[in-house]
């Protein structure tokens, strides 16, 4: 791709736009879109994804438990690597769009669907196992009405055996195969005509999809013997992420499989200081994540965003121990570690700030692009561009009739199954979230995610519809509910756009995907369940990450259950309601405030991002952000750097993924023998 002219340069004699900051609009200059587009789908694609499902799963979903780190990043690097190395030595060339097609696939086979969970859908159902026997279900009263179209009741043998091979699991996996298949044609059609707004119309960055996309170029033209600058920081970046995961996860997991504890030499997954500081700044909790790619983060995310969310921490750490002073954190008490702490401190305060500060942002989302589309008086211009633009062609564009019709079918079937599992719940509320409630949301999380690279979901609109309803039990929150956040999804295109790859390739690719990721997901994680329970000691990050996610969960349930006090005394009482107003206020005033003097308003965004959350991965990306302002770009230039960051985390999360893929290989290996009796 073609180097673009310095920004210093680009920004001279141009006009600030008004519903962007510079910096982010920076971000659009560090690629060109291409000018033509090719198919990236083949034979290599199959084989690559036979390789993955058969060789990358199994350790995937090991190390989720173990770190709550997922391979994906090992599985697309080594995939193309491999593919790359074949092609050479054949005296073959791999295109950009063939490498990019492979790496999608390794990435959408190896994703983590929650906290340390990752290997395909049949993750969903060990979690709900563990959820309906753990002490927060049995704590909240919830733990009876979870039914058995979700999990099998405790004592089925199904559970006892810890085994899917078993009649009682047949309803809750018929379910999970056909959710699966809605799901991918739901993010399909909505996900594309949200591509369409915010991309095409709107020209927002997508400061992360770069990452995949130089990735994907380096390899490229490594494989057509072209090697640049992108291959050099590429490897760079490999070998720092080899000798950091050596220490971090290598160890940890290899040792855990022969010791009843593993051996961590540097904390999984972060240092807790919380109960060091608790005389100082009570309920506030205090601690250091320990994964170094979070630093490298800090040089991507834009720098503002940064600081807004490290503003976020630094509120939370005046207004904790102010709120334990004066007894409004009544959940709180001395010698909570950091899971209890967070989760008292989200309970009792922030939980009602979240949901303040996330209706601002769907507020300051609706108010700029009104803003953009009066002043730029964009209604004609996108009808005349819709007439004479001939890139939606090239690009194997999927006609808007088609998703807006793949989109409504989704929802249409998901209603349906709704109306059989839950009859008694109104089925206005399911037109509700299917036909705005989605697509409104999708639409606020991808203009975030086009902004700085996040996106984040508007809270309560289906627990205060769940309440409002009348309706009595645990089932509604397991139901498929036609309800979920499609716009990661505008990310995702923008990059396939950036790669020059047909979206076609996509499509076909999902095709291969869907049934291999079911068997794959069904066979191995029946395997790994089977050598031991899940959580326990043998996965570290399960057994300390899956509680506090349960807690969380717990508590939202029981909004709907016949005991709801636990849900009406975190939101619903006239001081939390007031919290919820002045965390809208601030936000949105706030944004003013910075709008009217054009100053960077991403820092309420990132203030966003940041409410409620715990401080320890936000000190590293602030000492990245820090190090990327002041050091990186004065040293190599501010264009030179921001070229070389995302091949630099590329790089990173390809060594990482490596070292930690050998480590739970190992590992599962070890404890497969010492399951024989021999």
């Amino acid at each position: 791709m073609a180097e673009k002219e310095p920004l210093e340069n680009k920004e001279q004699g141009e006009g600030r736009k008004p519903y962007v900051d510079r910096e982010i609009e920076e971000y659009r200059t560090l690629m060109d879109v291409p000018s033509t587009f090719e198919e990236g789908f083949n034979r290599r694609t199959i084989i690559g994804a036979l390789f993955i499902c058969l060789i990358m799963i199994p350790s995937s979903i090991y190390l989720g438990l173990v770190a709550g780190v997922g391979i994906s990043a090992a599985a697309e690097w080594v995939t193309i690597i491999l593919f790359t190395e074949v092609a050479r030595r054949s005296f073959q060339k791999l295109s950009r769009q063939e490498v990019y097609i492979l790496f999608y696939v390794a990435a959408a086979l190896t994703t983590m669907v929650g906290s340390g969970r990752a290997g395909g859908p049949f993750a969903n159902l060990i979690w709900h196992q563990y959820f309906a026997s753990s002490p927060a279900a049995k704590g909240f009263g919830i733990a009876a009405g979870i039914p058995t179209w979700v999990v099998p009741p405790p004592d089925s043998p199904g559970i006892i055996h810890r085994t899917f091979m078993h009649a009682d699991w047949l309803v809750p996996i018929g379910l999970l195969v056909l959710g699966h298949l809605i799901g991918r044609l739901q993010w399909v059609g909505l996900g594309f005509l949200l591509f369409r707004v915010t991309s095409d119309v709107e020209k927002l960055p997508f400061p992360f999809a770069p990452i995949a996309a130089q990735g994907a170029t380096a390899l490229a033209e490594h494989t057509q013997k072209r090697e640049t600058w992108r291959w050099h920081i590429f490897s760079v970046g490999a070998v720092i992420g080899l000798a950091w995961s050596f220490f971090y996860l290598f160890i940890p997991i290899l040792s855990g499989s022969v010791l009843s504890n593993p051996i961590q030499l540097i904390p999984i997954p972060f240092i807790d200081l919380t109960t060091r500081t608790e005389k100082v700044l009570p309920g506030w909790p205090t601690g250091i994540a320990t994964d170094v790619t979070q630093i490298i983060a800090g040089f991507i995310i834009p720098f503002w965003a940064v600081m807004g969310t490290a503003a976020a921490s630094l509120i939370a750490m005046i207004v904790n121990p102010y709120l334990v002073r004066t007894g409004n954190m009544p959940h709180y008490e001395p010698g909570m570690d950091t899971i209890q702490t967070t989760f008292v401190a989200w309970q009792d305060y922030w939980l009602p700030a979240g949901i303040g500060v996330a209706v601002a942002i769907g507020l300051i989302g609706f108010w700029e692009v009104g803003k953009n589309l009066y002043m730029s008086k964009k209604a004609g211009e996108i009808a005349r561009r819709e007439e004479t633009d001939t890139s939606g062609a090239a690009r194997g564009d999927i006609p808007i009739w088609l998703c807006v019709a793949l989109y409504l079918f989704s929802v249409s079937t998901l209603l349906v199954i709704c109306r059989v599992l839950i009859p008694r719940f109104p089925t206005w509320w399911l037109i509700f979230f299917g036909f705005f409630y989605t697509p409104v949301m999708s639409y606020i999380s991808a203009r975030l995610t086009g902004l700085i690279g996040q996106g984040i979901a508007i809270p309560m609109v289906r627990e205060i519809s769940f309440i409002l309803s009348g309706y009595r039990g645990v089932d509604i929150w397991f139901a498929p509910i036609p309800l979920g956040d499609m716009g990661p999804q505008a990310q995702f295109f923008r990059t396939v756009e950036l790669t020059g790859t047909k979206m076609t390739s996509v499509i076909k690719a999902e095709i291969l995907m869907f049934p291999l990721i079911l068997i794959t997901s069904f066979l191995f994680w029946q395997f790994i369940w089977r050598l031991q329970p899940i959580p326990s000691q043998a996965y570290p990050f399960a057994q300390k990450m899956w509680p506090l996610e349960s807690m969380q969960q717990a508590l939202w349930f029981t909004a709907t259950s016949e005991d709801s006090r636990f849900f009406q005394d975190a939101v619903f009482r006239p001081d939390k309601l007031r919290v919820i107003g002045i965390w809208l206020g601030l936000a949105v005033g706030g944004y003013a405030v910075l709008a009217s003097f054009r100053m960077p308003t991403m820092f309420i965004y990132g203030l966003i991002r940041g409410t409620g959350q715990m401080p320890h991965m936000i000190v590293l990306q602030l000492a990245g952000a820090l190090l990327s302002r002041f050091y990186f770009e004065r040293r190599y230039g501010r264009r030179q750097w921001k070229l070389w960051a995302p091949v630099l985390m590329a790089g990173f999360a390809c060594g990482m993924g490596l070292m930690s893929m050998a480590g739970s290989a190992l590992a599962m290996v070890i404890r497969s023998v010492k399951q024989f009796p021999y």
